[in-house]
């Protein structure tokens, strides 16, 4: 993306003229295009994925008795030019369908997908509105499908490349630690901490059990860390060798090499007469 759209880190507010962190008022604000609830769709770019029912509800409420703060950003849509994409405001969109209204106030826009995707995040963002995966997801979008660096990211959607690189970090936990994430049931503080970990997950099953802080999930991460033990592989040969022991006995064989000190065999018998069996192989 080019340097012109440095401005879009001001927030849709810049762009529609008001205040985002409010969400009703009077309907009669706005002469902006309405367009019929029925002519409008979510975005498949929307990266936004969860929609709290009890907040939106809520503003469905609100809706009623004050009307609406701003319009939605929209559009046209590509596969059917009577319709329009939702790229901002889609929680708006579906709060006002519970609230029985026609129509909504739309500001049209001509976006490509890069753009309509930047709109989206940055809105989402701005309003707190989108999980630090779901923000991360985002992110990589815009870097992977719309070739931005991390650099030319944090102006655009109004954040610190650091902030960019560190949240995009959460996309490499498991998918399981991702949803708790999502699911509010750890923060990504937390899974910032465990990140690091041979075994993460076991690390934020503590945090959850134990209601442990960011502090003493660092602490717990730094701990473990120090326990873990490094494996030295077996040399293929040593395994080889296992197993025709093993074959010859008929028993498991256990072969630890000490380098230049030498080593030892371990057998592994249950009964002792299995160990008398083995006694006479080796007499034979």
């Amino acid at each position: 993306m080019n340097t012109s759209k440095k401005g879009l880190g001001r927030g849709l507010s810049s762009l529609m003229g008001e205040d985002a962190n409010n969400e009703t008022i009077s309907q009669t604000s706005y002469s902006d295009t309405k367009i019929p609830l029925s002519k409008l769709k979510p975005s498949s770019i929307q990266p936004r994925r969860i929609f709290d029912k009890n907040s939106i509800n809520e503003l469905a409420e609100s809706i009623k008795s004050k009307g609406l703060v701003q319009p939605i950003l929209v559009r046209p849509s590509k596969n059917n030019l009577d319709e329009f994409e939702i790229i901002a405001g889609e929680r708006r969109w579906r709060a006002a369908q519970i609230a029985q209204l026609h129509e909504l106030p739309a500001i049209v826009k001509n976006l490509d997908d890069a753009e309509a995707l930047e709109m989206a995040i940055i809105e989402n963002v701005q309003r707190a509105d989108l999980s630090p995966i779901e923000e991360a997801a985002g992110y990589k979008k815009l870097m992977e499908q719309y070739n931005h660096t991390q650099e030319a990211l944090a102006p655009i959607v109004g954040k610190s490349r650091s902030h960019i690189a560190n949240i995009i970090r959460l996309l490499n936990l498991p998918v399981s630690i991702q949803d708790m994430i999502t699911e509010g049931i750890i923060s990504s503080g937390h899974a910032r901490a465990i990140m690091n970990s041979a075994f993460p997950e076991q690390l934020a099953k503590k945090i959850i059990d134990e209601n442990l802080s960011v502090r003493q999930a660092e602490r717990l991460a730094k701990n473990s860390k120090n326990k873990v033990k490094k494996i030295k592989l077996k040399p293929t040969d040593t395994i080889d060798l296992e197993r025709k022991i093993s074959e010859i006995i008929g028993l498991e064989v256990i072969i630890s090499d000490n380098g230049k000190r030498g080593g030892n065999i371990k057998i592994k018998y249950k009964t002792l007469d299995q160990l008398e069996l083995v006694t006479s192989k080796l007499k034979n």
